[in-house]
């Protein structure tokens, strides 16, 4: 048994795939997953998992080197748009309107739905090297 860290069995999968490049979408509980993305669905109930409980556990476990988020977050949803930039103290925040971030997950190697109920909290992880 694992000892610490991510315990579910697709999100480790997903986390030992990743390259260079890739991308991971941490989704709220209404963001649509496009045909033919992975789906990892972790939502429990509204607010269960939090987009900030998913995103702190993977942030911990992939080298990340660019965000991508909507636009519509940094007024609609600050609290999660600042929870990022404490999470990625270091990284840039890309944003791009909402209805272009939806077409930009249909890139992503995965999306993770969380339980989350809040507006615009979806966020392209870009996955990095660590040398």
């Amino acid at each position: 048994m694992k000892k610490e860290g991510i315990l579910n069995d697709r999100v480790c999968a997903l986390v030992a795939r990743l390259g260079h490049g890739d991308w991971v979408v941490v989704a709220d509980c209404g963001l649509p997953i496009p045909p033919g993305v992975w789906r990892i669905d972790l939502a429990l109930v509204k607010g269960v998992p939090s987009f900030q409980q998913v995103v702190e556990a993977l942030a911990a476990e992939i080298q990340v080197q660019r965000l991508v988020v909507a636009r519509e977050m940094r007024t609609e949803n600050p609290k999660q748009h600042e929870f990022l930039k404490r999470t990625f103290p270091n990284l840039s925040i890309e944003e791009v309107p909402h209805k272009e971030f939806k077409g930009l997950a249909s890139k992503a190697r995965a999306v993770i739905r969380t339980g989350e109920a809040t507006p615009y909290a979806n966020v392209i992880l870009e996955a990095g090297v660590s040398f």
